[in-house]
């Protein structure tokens, strides 16, 4: 961290002219900047002004900020900003016990950083907001030029985010929140009693993309689920690249890139709160549009389960049954989440599809479906035949795998529990043959 302290501060002559905006002034990305002098006589770079930065002045200290503000009806993708309104309630289903959260509970945030991880090394030399203001979406982009600026940027987050409840974020609980957290310490600011209620969207997106989308990075996920398209868009992995080029020579002009980049990730955030929300509610079929492979209908579905939703889930499940090109692997998902709820007649259903729809290929599903109805058969119906019949064709299958040479000690040992199954299988046979 001292390293790259005394190096930004030897820098800090390059960029250190200013610009002034007091604290409550509203400037969006196109608009004239504030003037270019400053009470203390500093002139603030003019190539800042072109993507509409302007210093901030409090009683910390003082730092750059870019504000945008858009109306609601914007459009992002496949939704407009004003959709939070109404989808906002949904997600509550994230914090059953806290009630509905308000549109404008909600806080968005998004940060720029010079590295990666959350250690005292890593710096946060952008941080941007998002939030909902009577009818409008706001979009807060701050950025130091100096370490010195650090506290006061800091100081005003610090203020901004004791007046919402919740904090939305993707991948924000392992990220971006610790890290504020760390900075607020290293900088001795007070922030221990602020305990906001986390909206971290990585976690669903996993949960229902994770089989079907390439890649669950949410400039993937706008892509291929939100209808958004960037172009020209600088990838958040050269931001810290950028920034320290402008440290380097002081011309603002490359970090023009990671504003736009970042204030995209917002939006796109607050899009993604949007379907989540919809969806949470059961307005997927009237709102949004609702997936068709059944890979994600299952995992959909199940997540709403897990989310306690039991209407819309069975729905998804059904879909996903009559879907003829469903993977086995989704089947058997369902099945699992069927055998524990006790619905045996539908899990009993899916295993025996998933062994239909793999046919001579998908080995380890056959034999995972082949394992489960062996035992059904065995433990609940006490038809000692089938149990049998089942067992055998896994082992049959375990041994195809042994053929082609994809054996290990897992299979190994699952190779042998099967041989017991069966042996065990014969043996009751024989002792009901004596008893009748």
């Amino acid at each position: 961290m001292s390293g790259l302290r005394d190096r930004m501060n030897r820098l800090r002559a390059t960029s250190g002219e200013t610009q002034t905006v007091d604290d409550d002034a509203t400037v969006p990305a196109q608009t004239s900047p504030a003037p270019n002098e400053a009470d203390d006589g500093e002139q603030l770079h003019p190539g800042w002004s072109a993507f509409g930065v302007v210093l901030r002045h409090n009683e910390a200290g003082s730092y750059l900020i870019r504000r945008t503000v858009y109306p609601l009806d914007h459009r992002h993708g496949t939704h407009v900003v004003g959709e939070l309104r109404e989808a906002a309630s949904g997600l509550s289903s994230f914090h059953p016990n806290a009630g509905e959260p308000a549109p404008d509970s909600i806080l968005y945030l998004d940060l720029e950083t010079t590295g990666l991880g959350v250690g005292t090394g890593n710096v946060p030399f952008m941080v941007g907001i998002g939030y909902m203001s009577g009818d409008s979406f706001i979009i807060e982009q701050t950025l130091i030029r100096h370490p010195a600026e650090e506290f006061a940027m800091l100081s005003d987050l610090q203020k901004k985010l004791r007046n919402y409840t919740y904090l939305a974020t993707y991948n924000g609980k392992t990220f971006d929140w610790p890290l504020v957290q760390n900075r607020m310490i290293m900088n001795a600011i007070r922030f221990a009693d602020y305990a906001p209620l986390h909206l971290d969207f990585l976690h669903p997106s996993r949960s229902i993309w994770r089989n079907t989308l390439a890649s669950c990075k949410l400039s993937h996920i706008e892509e291929e689920r939100l209808g958004i398209t960037r172009t020209d868009d600088v990838p958040g992995s050269l931001a810290p690249q950028l920034y320290f080029q402008y440290l380097a020579d002081g011309d603002p002009a490359p970090l023009e890139g990671v504003f736009r980049h970042n204030e995209s990730d917002l939006l796109s955030l607050a899009c993604l709160s949007i379907r989540f929300g919809w969806l949470l509610q059961e307005q997927i079929f009237r709102r949004i549009p609702y997936p068709t492979e059944a890979e994600e209908l299952v995992r959909t579905g199940l997540w709403l389960n897990r989310m306690g939703l039991g209407g819309l889930p069975e729905i998804l499940f059904e879909r996903a049954m009559q879907h003829e090109g469903a993977a086995p692997s989704s089947l058997l998902m369902l099945a699992a989440s069927d055998k524990k709820a006790g619905n045996w007649g539908r899990a009993v259903l899916l295993w025996q599809k998933a062994i239909v729809q793999a046919g001579a290929q998908s080995h380890e599903d056959v034999i995972d479906a082949c394992i489960e109805l062996a035992m059904y058969y065995e433990h609940r119906t006490k038809d000692l035949e089938s149990a049998l019949a089942f067992a055998l064709r896994a082992l049959e299958r375990h041994e195809r795998l042994t053929l082609f040479g994809q054996r290990n000690r897992k299979h190994q040992s699952e190779q042998d529990s099967l041989r017991n199954r069966a042996a065990r299988l014969r043996r009751k046979q024989g002792r009901r043959g004596m008893e009748s």
